[in-house]
């Protein structure tokens, strides 16, 4: 690995870099090898990277997106040298500050103050200059008492909070975050990615890995897109979102030059089962004589996706099954947030779409189409279907929180929903 490079406009240039694990079935295959005892391969080769190129710019603010086992973070750690790659070469052109895992490098006997010096002369500073910057990482810290307390008794916002502080004030060139603001609450996140613009300002070169894809629109210039530990696209944070969401559910269209087999990889097919099932909370009831008995959620290309770019046109599908003859069913949706806050939610009633009787042994789908109009954020679909007996009110089948739906947000204003305002000064 090379730290300096005669491109003086890149920060960061992955050359050809592939990273190998052998995998054993079992333990005694590991010490066979090692011990020399048998000449047979008893290991399979895992290529957690695959031939990967990138190329950073100085001053870029750059996201890595992909499925669970894409490469993400083993690439970061390859940039940062906490580990070293089987094959390519990596050089870097400016002082790296990484926050990686959650307390990596921290030492769990020290106190807070402790550990700050124990990290950022890891980083490479000197006494002196983390004397300077003491006071400022406390501060961003704040978590007051506890930097006299050993390590090993925080709580794990803590342990973010802290390590985060330090890899953020102490003036690094090039930041490297791997999904830790996953673990602050909301407040803290607000004081991250505010210091965030403060480094986009100064001309600092960011990159991370995040799950979060609001961020990952709102921040990034560009964002890369690994998949089976190839880099399968790169180019503007839309497009790349767009692409990764097919991904997760398995309606990429593969190109020749893409990776190979992409919609027959049973990984892909996994996750797009996990973004599209029924949650497992799902609070059931009813009387049964009509059951819901699928849902999903496309996006305004008509994939399937859990993940809605607001702004955009979106479908919530419900197809139901009747039991019995039913005189007039009344097909409803809500949407509820993340502390279980009901938002909005209609029926077929309500927008007079369906006001007809259904035998015994029909399916029907209902559709609610509408725009994404709600701010960035996790969300929970709720789905039933009721009706009138005469003056009886009846619930047939009931799903509350069905189904997440994560909202896509480059602008978040106050509050639940844009409201698509337009600001004029004059």
């Amino acid at each position: 690995m090379s730290y300096r490079d005669n491109n003086e406009n890149f920060a960061i240039q992955v050359k050809d870099v592939t990273k190998i694990y052998r995998l054993y079935d079992k333990p005694i295959d590991r010490l066979k090898e090692a011990l020399g005892l048998s000449k047979k391969k008893h290991y399979k080769e895992h290529f957690a990277l695959n031939h990967v190129d990138l190329e950073i710019k100085k001053g870029e603010t750059v996201g890595i997106i992909g499925t669970n086992g894409s490469g993400k973070s083993t690439i970061l750690k390859i940039i940062t040298g906490v580990l070293n790659p089987t094959g390519g070469e990596v050089n870097v052109d400016g002082r790296i500050s990484a926050l990686l895992e959650l307390g990596a490098g921290f030492n769990m006997e020290y106190n807070g103050i402790e550990n700050v010096y124990l990290n950022g002369t890891m980083i490479g500073f000197s006494k002196e200059e983390i004397d300077a910057k003491l006071d400022a990482i406390l501060e961003f810290a704040d978590i007051g008492e506890y930097v006299y307390q050993p390590v090993k008794t925080y709580s794990s916002g803590m342990f973010v909070r802290l390590a985060f502080a330090v890899a953020i004030n102490i003036n690094p060139e090039i930041l490297i975050v791997d999904e830790a603001l996953s673990v602050g609450d909301v407040f803290f996140q607000a004081k991250c990615y505010h210091k965030f613009e403060e480094f986009k300002k100064q001309g600092k070169t960011i990159l991370f890995v995040s799950h979060d894809l609001s961020s990952i629109s709102k921040y990034c210039d560009r964002v890369i897109l690994l998949n089976k530990g190839n880099k399968l696209k790169e180019g503007a944070p839309k497009e790349m979102i767009d692409i990764y969401k097919q991904l997760l559910v398995g309606q990429y269209a593969v190109d020749d030059e893409d990776d190979n087999n992409l919609l027959n990889d049973d990984s892909i097919q996994d996750a797009a089962l996990k973004a599209c099932e029924k949650n497992d909370e799902t609070l059931e009831y009813g009387n049964r004589k009509a059951e819901i008995i699928d849902c999903s959620v496309f996006d305004d290309k008509g994939n399937k996706t859990n993940g809605i770019m607001k702004g955009l046109e979106y479908e919530i599908h419900m197809k139901v099954r009747f039991n019995e003859d039913i005189p007039a069913p009344i097909f409803a949706c809500s949407i509820k947030n993340a502390l279980g806050i009901e938002i909005t939610g209609t029926n077929s009633m309500v927008e007079k779409a369906f006001l007809e009787p259904v035998k015994a042994g029909e399916e029907k789908t209902a559709i609610f189409r509408q725009k994404m109009q709600l701010q960035g954020g996790e969300y929970l679909i709720s789905l039933g279907l009721t009706g009138y007996e005469g003056d009886n009110f009846v619930v047939y089948h009931r799903l509350y929180d069905v189904q997440n739906i994560t909202v896509i947000s480059d602008k978040n204003t106050v509050g639940y929903y844009d409201q698509e305002t337009r600001v004029e000064v004059r």
